[in-house]
Parts: structure tokens; C-alpha cells; sequence
């Protein structure tokens, strides 16, 4: 520790500014009574992405695809994807296109974890996923989180994606709560012995070569609650409204399926509102049962339709919209990457077709 300011050696200070703007202090206010309801952290483990940086962008990265993947492979692969596009449609010329093929055929055979391609500096990087929890329980979507005006479910509406045009500046100024988060939470790592030996000699490694921390944009997921605890039934997303839309679709579309009380070749367009077993199909005691259990999902589905509904009880299951955060360390050279101790759920393979040096697409011998 540098004892001259109390920060870590190597850290950077963290510029603080005072809230001008009154909705900017609205969500200020917002904050403190949050810390207030949930002061604690529960940590669920890594996510993962990629960001870029070019010259022009000094110590700025840029994230290029959204820090949400479970694992560092499912980042590489969609750096791959992005660099195959770009050769495809993107690139100027052949020698901009040989690179870029150079480094997907990389991607095809290692795990590579940072390259550089054409002036810009891609890199997988790595994001602690953790949600705040209190005596009510896991944090729920506060009052100034963006909301529609008019909620939407229409499920061909595209939501609002995660990450997007997010630029991650360790030098900009941030309010206070803000920063008094990203202080409080510099010395997070994994300590307990449920955790193996080498995840903890990486986080508590990382404290050293990655002493500092940004704090993301929040995700919201829809979660289960359990024996034990809570479990997501949903990946990360941009708006509390999006994750609602999920657990709808959830309940009016998948689960009536995956449970057997729609067939799964059923006409698509159709959902747990509509789906009327066909004539013949079924005896009467069974019809009438499926008709039942499908009113259950449709009636849940109205439930959850009603207003910001955060919580919905369901056929003895308690499900519930949390907001949750992530948190993504940082050190002299940017952005902390995967560590030697992080899982990939796949090796690298070739994803794409082959590509000539003006674009045109080979076929597969």
C-alpha cells in the first residue's frame, strides 16, 4: 500500500464530480437509498467481452461486444465473427483484408486473448458480475432506471442492446456514490475455500497487476428463488422492461412448451393466450386440464403485464427482476482479460467459411 494517499500502488485517484443536472441528482438520491435498503454484495463469478482501442483513443478502450459472455472462448468466437464480417463487407482494400483473415485464422487456432489488427488493439476482457442484497433480498430495479413510457411487448421490438457505444474512461470524473462504489469494492476477491486454490491466487493477483475498478452500466436478469438462495433464469439485460419481456415470453411461449402442455411443433405464432388443443387431440379430462394449465401461464403472463411488476409468484416458485452489476478491473496497460483460472466451455474451431483476398466467399471442400 502507498500510505502517502491510502491507495493501492499503482492506482489511479479517482476524480469525483458534483451532480448539476436535477435528474442526475435524482438518481444521486436514488443511490444513497439503495445502499441504504441492500448494503451488501453477492457475487455470481466472470463475464466476458471484448473492447478495442485505437491511437485516437488514448487510455479509452471501447467496448465492441457486450461484457456478458460466460466464457472467455464464447468472447473469442465473437471477436472472430465481428473480424470475419469486417473482411467480408468492411475491408478496404486486400492488404486491410489479409489482416483481418490473418487474425481470424488465429482465433480459429488459439486462444488468443489480444491482438491487434490494422491499428486497433482488440482485447477479451473480463467483468466481475455481482448484485446488491439487504434484508428484502436481491436489489430490485430502482425508481430512476429507464422505463418506457408505454410499455412494449411486442417480441418482434428489438430492446435496447447491452454495452452499446459504452466507452470506458478510467480517468473521467464520477459522482459520488459512484465513487465511493468503485473504492469500496477495489479489494473484492475470491477468499472462500468453496472457491479452488488457484481462483483465488489469480483474484488476489489481479488486486496487484489490476489495482483499480470501473463499474459498468447495470444489467437486469430475471432470477428464481431457491432453498439456498436465488438462480437466474435469464441472461443479463439492458433495461428492467426487457428482462419483464423475457420472463413473459418465458411464461407465454417456452415453458408451456418445454413442460408439454403446448406441443413443440405447434404453429409458433401461437402462445399460451391462444393455443387451443385440437379436436380429437386429447380426451376431455386431459383437454380440460392442459386448458387449465395453460390459463395458469397466461394468467401469470397478465400478472406480470399489469405495471413495473418486479416479483410474480408462480406455481410455487417466486420469481423476481434484479438489478445487477459488474465490475471490471483495470491496470496500467487497460482492461483486466481472463485469468488462468477461468473455465472455457470450448476449444477453438473454425466458424466461418473461407474467405478470398477480395471478399468472395470459398467453398468448403
Amino acid at each position: 500500500m502507498d500510505r502517502g494517499d491510502m491507495r493501492p500502488r499503482g492506482s489511479r485517484p479517482v476524480v469525483v464530480r458534483v451532480p448539476v443536472e436535477p435528474v442526475e441528482a435524482a438518481v444521486e438520491a436514488d443511490a444513497l437509498d439503495a445502499v441504504a435498503r441492500a448494503g451488501d454484495v453477492v457475487v455470481r463469478g466472470p463475464l466476458f467481452g471484448v473492447a478495442a482501442q485505437s491511437r485516437e483513443d488514448g487510455p479509452r478502450w471501447r467496448v465492441v461486444l457486450e461484457v456478458t459472455a460466460g466464457c472467455p472462448q464464447q468472447a473469442r468466437d465473437g471477436l472472430n465473427s465481428r473480424l470475419w464480417f469486417h473482411a467480408k463487407d468492411r475491408a478496404q482494400d486486400r492488404a486491410e483484408r489479409r489482416a483481418l483473415l490473418a487474425a481470424v485464422a488465429r482465433l480459429e487456432g488459439e486462444r488468443v486473448d489480444e491482438l491487434e489488427v490494422s491499428g486497433t488493439r482488440y482485447r477479451v476482457v473480463r467483468a466481475e458480475e455481482y448484485a446488491a442484497s439487504g434484508p428484502g433480498g436481491m436489489e430490485p430495479p430502482r425508481p430512476t432506471d429507464p422505463e418506457p413510457l408505454v410499455p412494449d411487448w411486442d417480441r418482434a421490438v428489438r430492446e435496447p442492446a447491452i454495452d452499446d457505444g459504452l466507452v470506458m474512461d478510467p480517468d473521467a470524473p464520477v459522482t459520488p456514490t459512484r465513487a465511493y462504489e468503485q473504492l469500496a469494492l477495489r479489494g473484492l476477491c475470491y477468499t472462500g475455500e468453496r472457491f479452488p486454490e488457484d481462483v483465488r491466487t489469480d483474484s488476489r493477483r489481479a488486486l496487484d497487476t489490476h489495482p483499480d475498478v470501473l463499474v459498468m452500466p447495470p444489467t437486469f436478469t430475471v432470477v428464481e428463488q431457491t432453498g439456498v438462495g436465488w438462480r437466474p433464469v435469464s441472461g443479463p439485460h439492458a433495461t428492467a422492461h426487457s428482462a419483464r419481456k423475457s420472463l413473459d415470453f418465458a411464461l407465454t411461449w417456452m415453458w408451456p412448451r418445454m413442460r408439454g402442455h403446448i406441443p413443440e411443433d405447434a404453429d409458433p405464432r401461437t402462445d399460451a393466450r391462444t393455443w387451443v388443443p385440437p379436436d380429437g387431440g386429447d380426451d376431455r379430462r386431459a383437454a380440460d386440464l392442459r386448458a387449465a394449465q395453460l390459463a395458469a401461464y397466461a394468467g401469470a403472463a397478465d400478472t406480470l403485464r399489469v405495471g413495473r411488476v418486479n416479483r410474480l409468484e408462480f406455481q410455487d416458485a417466486v420469481y423476481q427482476i434484479v438489478r445487477t452489476r459488474r465490475l471490471l478491473r483495470w491496470g496500467p496497460d487497460g482492461p483486466e482479460g481472463p485469468r488462468p483460472s477461468d473455465v472455457n466451455s470450448q476449444d477453438p474451431a473454425r466458424i466461418h467459411l473461407r474467405l478470398d483476398e477480395d471478399g468472395r466467399v470459398l467453398p468448403d471442400d
